[in-house]
């Protein structure tokens, strides 16, 4: 974490350095441009031509200290507008623009290779010097820069000092804080590492700062949601055993009965007999399998119309439907009518509604199956005319291995188990209800449109 932070803290400190180096220097010239304008202003106040000509008597005290305050060499320049007139360096750099009148410009230049900083001053005198044409004079008064130049270097290297240590001592502090600020998560680290693979206890969160308490709360959450899918795992697993074991116990028993038999006709039952056996552990292994699916697959939400669903399932369960003379139809939805969410699986949970209404319908019956649509969201609806459950069965038939009154007709108990999986598993339920007609068995799957995701700055 330290070294994450360290190149940020590089970049501030960088950008520090160069703020206090514009600083320093504006704080420099401030200071010298002073002295400057007052060595010009002492030089004008000493201009005269009582003489007939120009004349400057320069005070000398005030010119030799300026020039210990500069560090450098002093030039200075009085001239006439016309330049015919002139005293001092004569080849001084001249402003950039000619200044106003009675404004000291400060400007910078090179002079004889070197940088210096001059200001120039121009204003009209009592009378025309002896050789000039015009009576402006300009007074300039320039000086080397290098001691400009040495103190904002002496002033930047100090800054730089001083930001170097403020920053170690900031990174070994920052070290300290994290290090007495993590050692609570290292413990937590620490105590999971040391759990037995198969501890999926609830973490204590008592001791640890309020700042983590998020973070264990959601780990927490996140072992009880394990815990619940190696539970269901767990009674799958003994569903699964329980029911195949049951399959190959009658498998054997009716091989070793049909081993015994000398009469070919009772073989041949037993034959019979254990060919629709292996009918129904074939059917039970497949609903099985559908239904550790149903727990387990990631549901994939798409958009997908309705009738050709609905015409999918019912074109499928017609060959067990004739069998038995039922009339199976659906109830067609508007047109274009579509649902949110995984089509496949809620193929096969209807699938398993529509082979239950047929396997427990009388013969010459009839399943309608159909599907509504609104703002509430969506169901699947198999609709028959056969004996019906009591309530009591209502409330309790979509369990595993659960099965009602008419169980005897050669059921498992998984088609609902299935079915109200695959409901829940797209956060909806499955309900068994009675016919608005008093007769039969209204299976229902509803589920509600998945929860808007509010949006955020990168949807903006």
């Amino acid at each position: 974490m330290v070294l994450v932070m360290l190149p940020i803290l590089l970049l501030v400190t960088a950008v520090e350095l160069w703020m206090t180096r514009q600083e320093a220097l504006e704080s420099a010239n401030a200071a010298y441009d002073r002295s400057l304008l007052g060595a010009l202003k002492s030089i004008d106040a000493n201009i005269s031509t009582a003489s007939g000509g120009l004349s400057v008597e320069l005070p000398y005290t005030m010119f030799e200290f300026f020039e210990l305050t500069a560090s450098g060499q002093v030039f200075f320049r009085v001239a006439t507008s016309d330049g015919l007139v002139e005293l001092g360096s004569a080849d001084l750099p001249p402003p950039p623009q000619a200044p106003p009148v009675g404004v000291p410009v400060f400007y910078d230049a090179s002079y004889f290779g070197e940088s210096v900083r001059l200001v120039a001053y121009y204003r009209v005198l009592e009378r025309t010097p002896t050789g000039a044409e015009e009576r402006g004079v300009m007074v300039q008064v320039g000086e080397s820069t290098r001691s400009r130049q040495a103190f904002t270097e002496r002033f930047v290297r100090s800054a730089a000092i001083r930001d170097a240590i403020v920053l170690g001592f900031l990174m070994l502090g920052a070290a300290a804080v994290l290090r007495v600020a993590l050692s609570p998560l290292a413990r937590l680290a620490r105590d999971v590492e040391a759990r037995p693979p198969e501890d999926l206890t609830q973490i204590d969160n008592q001791r640890l700062p309020a700042e983590i308490s998020p973070l264990v709360g959601a780990v927490n959450h996140h072992m009880a949601r394990i815990q619940d899918l190696m539970a269901l795992q767990r009674q799958f697993l003994d569903d699964a055993s329980h029911q195949l074991r049951t399959h190959l116990t009658t498998l054997q028993m009716q091989v070793d009965y049909a081993k015994r038999e000398a009469d070919p006709h009772k073989i041949r039952q037993a034959l019979e007999a254990l060919s629709d056996e292996v009918g129904r552990a074939s059917r039970s292994s497949q609903q099985l399998l559908t239904l550790g699916r149903s727990d387990a697959v990631p549901v994939s939400m798409a958009a997908f119309e309705l009738e050709p669903l609905l015409r999918e399932v019912a074109l499928s369960g017609l060959p067990q439907a004739r069998a038995k003379r039922i009339d199976l139809g659906i109830q067609t939805p508007s047109p274009g009518a579509s649902a949110l969410g995984d089509r496949t699986l809620l193929r096969e949970a209807l699938s398993n509604l529509v082979s239950n209404a047929i396997a427990y319908s009388r013969a010459e019956g009839r399943v309608t199956v159909y599907a509504t649509s609104n703002e509430q969201g969506w169901t699947l609806n198999v609709e028959d005319d056969g004996p019906g459950l009591s309530e009591a069965e209502r409330a309790t038939l979509g369990q595993r291995f659960r099965r009602g009154a008419q169980a005897s007709k050669g059921g498992f108990g998984l088609g609902l188990a299935i079915a109200r999986s695959i409901a829940e598993r797209h956060g909806g339920q499955l309900r068994l209800e009675e016919p608005a007609s008093g007769q039969g068995l209204h299976a229902v799957i509803a589920w509600p449109p998945p929860p808007v995701r509010p949006a955020g700055p990168q949807d903006a």
